[in-house]
């Protein structure tokens, strides 16, 4: 016979401890559940791609461009958490109120307490440039403004245009572009302007809700982002005339380009290794002269090389013995500055000279052959130090002649054979500086560049206007380097012969001044920089070809 009671118990320790078990694993899938949550509340997303898109506004409160406007708050709402970046530079009210409205971030709102003091029957435009960001990634909402009228009438014009470099033609994305009141203009260069856009990604802007009047417009590219022209550090561009806006504007075209300065400085000096000086101006200097007034017996006993754009000068003398050393730099009759330099450990100095020559990668052209120079002056070469060999045997029968136009510049000429090795080899003494320096021995090896990647080519220029003067520049398709610089002759024609095959360039600068070279502009005397038109296409120099090609010159 069964127990039922003791059935009975049994049943109940079995519901008993099931029960403790399902609370037990309850009790553990909640606690995981609690420690994830918590985690997930403190911890920020990693991985993915970096948000590169800015927010978006999704209510403006009272709406943007409101008439009759009588609210003292503005409430901004966008899709995500937002801040301010550099408040005091980036964002703008024009025109100005007494008192300057208050800005509050609280999550993805911005609050504008305005002041009670707005002036009757007015536009207000206030623009945030690139201060209104994304909490996280900082991307800007670039050109956003809020722009609401005390009246029943809103200023509705609006200029536009597009921003290039001067000297490169090349768009400028996020220029400033700033617009004064005639009325004001007086604050150019001294305080921010507060009407002011930023070119989109083409180089082109739009200033919007203007109100009629006389204004003069800027580009701006600036390093301290306070809306400033803070001087020929910064890239600054204009119009010469004034807008005198009674409807809308459009075309205006401004060249960025960077200004002469206009007080001379020495930004650098420099005692080099090999003993002499190297002094860099912030200007071009038209009329270079350097004179040594300490030592005194280094007045006439030095060499001066300057370089080609005469904004820095290599100043060679003997050896230093005294410890300091001082230079007058003059243009001209116009005595600029006076540097000093200090002359310590002037024993650890190594006074000889560099060779420098054409040989690369281990080739020597057979047309242009070897070339010989040095940064140091050159006294004189002597050519029984300087040795070829020829497949290891010596060879005594080339050339060693002096350029016609530069003196510190030889060139070494010689039969060079194909499927020959050859070791050009300077002996220490083989070239003797102006204060006695000399080489230490110099070794190169190379075989004969047998490519005869050479062509030539004939260029006729069409549309030139005869009272014109034009330089031409041979460039690379990048606009990064000039291969030759030449005076466009009257006949229009200009011809390159032996350069090397590859793709090039043409830039040709309306040489208003008629010395040969680009000149930039000066914004105070409103001097615009000299034109350059661009070759909108490549050419090709094609090896051993003799080829002609027709430009035709837009002014």
């Amino acid at each position: 016979m069964r127990n039922i009671s003791t059935d009975k118990e049994s049943g109940l320790k079995h519901v008993k401890t099931a029960a403790i078990a399902k609370l037990a694993v309850l009790t553990c899938f909640s606690s995981v559940l609690l420690l994830t949550t918590r985690c997930a509340s403190i911890q920020a997303p990693t991985g993915g791609p970096k948000d590169s898109i800015a927010p978006t506004i999704v209510l403006e409160s009272p709406v943007n461009l409101s008439r009759n406007f009588k609210a003292n708050k503005i409430v901004i709402t966008l899709d995500e958490f937002i801040k301010l970046n550099n408040q005091a530079k980036e964002i703008s009210i024009t025109p100005e109120m007494d008192r300057a409205p208050i800005f509050k971030v609280k999550k993805k709102n911005l609050e504008i307490t305005l002041p009670d003091s707005l002036a009757e029957n007015t536009t207000y435009s206030i623009n945030f440039g690139k201060g209104l960001v994304d909490y996280n990634e900082s991307n800007p909402i670039l050109n956003y403004s809020y722009v609401f009228a005390t009246g029943d009438k809103i200023d509705s014009l609006s200029i536009s245009g597009n921003v290039k470099s001067a000297l490169k033609n090349e768009i400028e994305k996020e220029a400033k572009v700033l617009l004064i009141p005639i009325a004001q203009d007086s604050i150019f260069g001294k305080k921010k302007a507060n009407i002011f856009t930023l070119t989109d990604t083409a180089g082109n802007f739009k200033l919007n809700n203007l109100r009629e009047g006389s204004y003069r417009i800027y580009a701006l590219k600036e390093k301290n982002n306070d809306r400033i022209y803070n001087g020929t550090d910064e890239e600054i561009a204009f119009i010469k005339d004034s807008i005198n806006l009674k409807a809308d504007v459009s075309g205006i075209n401004l060249q960025l380009f960077k200004g002469v300065p206009t007080r001379f400085r020495t930004i650098d000096r420099t005692l080099e290794k090999d003993g002499h000086i190297l002094l860099t101006f912030n200007r071009r200097i038209e009329d270079p002269k350097i004179k040594v007034l300490q030592p005194s017996n280094f007045a006439t006993n030095n060499r001066i090389i300057y370089s080609a754009n005469q904004d820095s000068a290599h100043i060679f003398i003997p050896k230093i013995t005294t410890d300091s050393l001082k230079f007058e730099v003059s243009e001209g009759l116009n005595i600029l500055d006076t540097v000093l330099i200090k002359a310590s450990n002037t024993d650890k100095l190594e006074r000889f000279i560099k060779p420098l020559t054409s040989i690369k990668s281990s080739k020597v052209d057979k047309i242009k052959h070897i070339t010989l120079t040095a940064l140091t002056p050159i006294e004189s070469i002597d050519k029984g130090k300087i040795k070829i060999f020829e497949d290891s045997i010596s060879r005594t029968n080339f050339q060693l002649q002096i350029d016609s136009l530069d003196k510190n510049k030889y060139h070494i000429r010689y039969n060079w054979k194909d499927l020959k090795a050859y070791e050009l080899v300077l002996e220490e003494g083989a070239i003797k500086g102006y204060f006695g320096e000399i080489n230490k021995e110099d070794k190169s090896k190379f075989t004969l560049d047998k490519t005869n990647n050479y062509g030539d080519i004939y260029l006729t220029f069409a549309g030139i206007d005869s009272t014109q003067n034009y330089v031409v520049e041979l460039i690379d398709e990048k606009k990064e380097r000039v291969f030759n610089t030449q005076v466009l002759p009257k006949d229009g024609k200009i011809s390159y012969l032996k350069y090397p095959g590859g793709k090039y360039s043409i830039r040709v600068i309306f040489d208003e001044n008629n010395n040969g070279r680009w000149d930039t502009g000066d914004v105070y005397k409103k001097i615009q920089p000299e034109k350059i038109w661009y070759l909108d296409r490549v050419f090709t120099i094609r090896a051993n070809w003799e080829q002609q090609e027709t430009i035709t010159l837009s002014n």
